[in-house]
Order: C-alpha cells, then structure tokens, then sequence
C-alpha cells in the first residue's frame, strides 16, 4: 500500500502550481498592451457612439417627456390652487362684509328697542308718580279728616274724663268752662 504523504513532495511527487495558465505569456494587462491597443480603441468609439444613440434617441426623449409632465401638473395644480385661493380670499371678503353688516343691523336694531324700553319705562314711572301722588294727596287728606275728628273726640273725652277724674277726688261737680280751657292748654302745650 503506498502511503499518503502531507508533507514536502517526495521523490516521485511533483509540487502543486501556483499561476494559472492564462494563455498569454507575456505577462501584461491586456488593454495596456500596445499590440491590441488601436482595436480596443475602435470597440470603445464603437460602444460609446451606440450607446450615446440609444440615450439620446431613447432615454432622453421618455426622461424628458416625465419631466416635461411633471411640470405641467405642478403648473396646473399651482393654478388651480391659486384659483381656489382667490376664491376663499373672495368668500373671506363677502363673509366679512356680511358680518360686519350684520353687526351694525343688530347694533341699530338693539339701541331702537332700548330707546323705546326707556320711552316706555319713562312714560309707566311717570303714570306710576302721578297715581301715588294723587293716592298719596287722598291718604294725606285722609289722615288730617282722620286727625281732626280724633282731635275733636279726644277733646271731648279727655274734658269728660278731667270732670269725672276731679270729681272722684274732690267731689264736687267742676265747671265744664274750667274743664275746657284746662284741657285746651294742656293740649297745646
């Protein structure tokens, strides 16, 4: 049985390769080398001129065409907002009018009913005065009658109770003239 070696190559064994075998020996990087220089050249005029066609008649075109739209639709959405703005700012200014003209209708409309609230009231307390002042003229009148017959009766009862009460502690009977002018002083003083 042969044995494995994992060591150093033996005799017999050739060492492993390192480099690949690239088919080229001359050791340089290929778009550097001076002998396939001029056809790299024409392949890059070759691929920049088709591919600069293809951009210029294909891509650009449709780029331009989004953009294009794209601008259009912010421009029109730009107008129409500008539009609707112009038309708040419209119905803000009519709004406002109104409101104001609204203010000024409440504001006549209030002052109107607190001028007749004040005629009226005006006019109730001056029949009201007049009613208590004539009422009140009546009660005056009313009580003087009223005093005046008091006065009277108190005279009398007041000379008749002075007769009796003299007479209780005298005795004697007075004079109803004495008992009347006693009683006038008395009662004016």
């Amino acid at each position: 049985m042969a044995e494995k070696s994992h060591g150093a190559p033996t005799k017999g064994q050739t060492g492993a390769h390192t480099e690949a075998d690239g088919g080229h020996h001359g050791g340089g990087f290929p778009p550097f080398e001076s002998t396939t220089f001029a056809s790299q050249l024409v392949s890059l005029v070759i691929a920049f001129v088709a591919l600069y066609l293809i951009v210029s008649r294909l891509a650009l075109p449709r780029v331009g065409g989004v953009i294009d739209a794209r601008q259009n639709a912010i421009e029109s959405d730009l107008a129409a907002a500008q539009k609707l703005k112009d038309e708040s700012d419209a119905a803000l200014k009519a709004y406002e009018s109104e409101l104001a003209s609204a203010r000024s209708r409440a504001q006549a409309i209030g002052n109107e009913t607190r001028e007749k609230l004040n005629a009226t009231s005006e006019a109730e307390r001056k029949t009201l005065e007049d009613q208590l002042s004539a009422k009140l003229a009546q009660a005056e009148k009313t009580i003087a009658a009223t005093r005046e017959t008091a006065m009277s009766n108190v005279r009398g009862i007041a000379a008749d109770a002075a007769g009796a009460i003299v007479q209780r502690l005298t005795g004697v009977l007075p004079d109803g003239g004495t008992v009347n002018s006693a009683v006038d002083a008395s009662l004016k003083g």
